[in-house]
């Protein structure tokens, strides 16, 4: 009997302490149906937006006493071909009419997402007339923000690319596309692995709205033309990568150069599961460099020039590039011989052994599982060398490309 007490006491614990979390604490006592009238709200408004229907998703939202109302969330994403749109209620804090909701929106854009993209959001809602509505949805506190949050999306959609932009012209969004899709067979070329051979790029109003969307500050991506998005491992379950554009940086390149950006970025969409902790960042930036730069007849001395300019004043690299000189937020000409370098030893195992020995290369460094030993293991089994040959090599490449 004792025990039975126990257990009936840890479970009334339990209970208390996940309505707790769920409902929170409030001035007024929060009625047991609280959570699920927001949840259904929260279902309808996903309903609505997946169905496209506007006076639906208006009969989920209030405007707040003494505001003009929320965004207009569902004009925003309306360009967007969903094929998931659900949120799942973690939190809800009441008081009195008024509540907060934290939950997890769940999307998948069609076509393009393996499985649904999660964003942490806020949303606060207002109790009138027995009914709950929102009053506002924003990102969560140290979330980032989604596109939609900064305006309405323009979608492109190409052959392999899917483009939104927000404060871009349809033409902005299809010069866009036609530079990724010719970045996606590039890299299907260079690239013998399996990949969806699709990307999403989105292309925000400004350097902010870039930065907004990583969740960071934008000092440290000014100068920085792109970065992708995802998750790296093994497992090929990650929904899907993001290519995010800094339309600043990006607008000033050339038209090579922006086809270098888009393929770079494309080839690490490509290269997600076979890249791991292991892999260092001077062997999957210095591969992306090289897929950008393949086939387009740049010599090392034009796309080299910070370290062609170091190699000449007698500042030959001792060694091959850290992790910490490829911080955005780092001296731009480090960063730029960081990058450099890391190409050019790509370059060097493409040249010494062979295109199919830098991708087996590439592989058997990311497979490892760990860092400790990855690079001298996979330089000992695929290129027959060793880190010491291998540096010897590459810094005598250096001196003979650059030199």
């Amino acid at each position: 009997m004792a025990g039975h007490r126990r257990g009936s006491w840890a479970g009334a614990l339990c209970s208390a302490l996940c309505l707790a979390v769920l409902v929170g604490c409030g001035a007024d006592p929060v009625p047991d149906t609280a959570a699920g009238d927001v949840r259904r709200l929260l279902d309808r408004r996903a309903h609505a937006v997946l169905a496209g229907d506007e006076r639906a998703y208006e009969r989920t939202e209030r405007p707040a006493r003494g505001a003009a109302g929320p965004p207009d969330l569902f004009a925003n994403v309306r360009a967007i071909a969903l094929d998931t749109w659900e949120y799942r209620l973690s939190r809800l804090e009441r008081s009195g009419s008024r509540a907060t909701a934290s939950a997890e929106l769940r999307y998948r854009v069609e076509g393009h997402d393996r499985a649904p993209l999660t964003a942490e959001r806020t949303l606060l809602l207002e109790r009138h007339d027995g009914q709950w509505y929102v009053t506002s949805e924003r990102p969560a506190r140290k979330a980032g923000e989604q596109l939609w949050d900064q305006g309405r999306v323009r979608a492109v959609r190409g052959a392999d690319s899917l483009v939104l932009g927000v404060g871009r012209s349809a033409g902005e969004l299809r010069a866009y596309r036609r530079l990724a899709d010719r970045a996606v067979p590039a890299v299907s070329d260079a690239w013998p692995g399996k990949w969806p051979r699709k990307v999403v790029v989105l292309v925000p109003r400004s350097l902010k709205g870039m930065a907004g969307l990583l969740g960071a500050p934008a000092s440290g991506y000014r100068g920085i033309a792109a970065v992708t998005t995802g998750e790296v491992g093994g497992s090929g379950r990650a929904p899907a990568d993001r290519i995010i554009v800094n339309p600043e940086a990006y607008g000033v390149l050339g038209d090579l150069g922006k086809q270098v950006v888009l393929t770079h970025e494309t080839t690490h969409v490509a290269t997600r599961t076979s890249t791991s902790p292991a892999t260092p960042l001077w062997l999957s930036e210095g591969f992306a460099d090289w897929v950008g730069y393949r086939g387009t007849g740049r010599t090392a001395a034009q796309a080299a020039p910070e370290l062609r300019r170091a190699v000449r004043d007698g500042e030959l690299p001792g060694d091959l590039p850290g992790d910490d000189e490829f911080g955005f937020g780092e001296d731009a000409g480090r960063l730029a011989r960081a990058y450099e370098g890391a190409w050019l030893a790509c370059r060097m195992i493409e040249d010494r052994w062979g295109e199919r020995e830098l991708t087996d290369f590439y592989r058997a460094v990311g497979g490892h599982g760990k860092r400790t030993g990855a690079v001298e293991d996979a330089l000992r089994d695929v290129l027959r060398t060793t880190p010491e040959e291998f540096t010897a090599r590459w810094r005598t490449y250096l001196r003979s490309e650059l030199g």
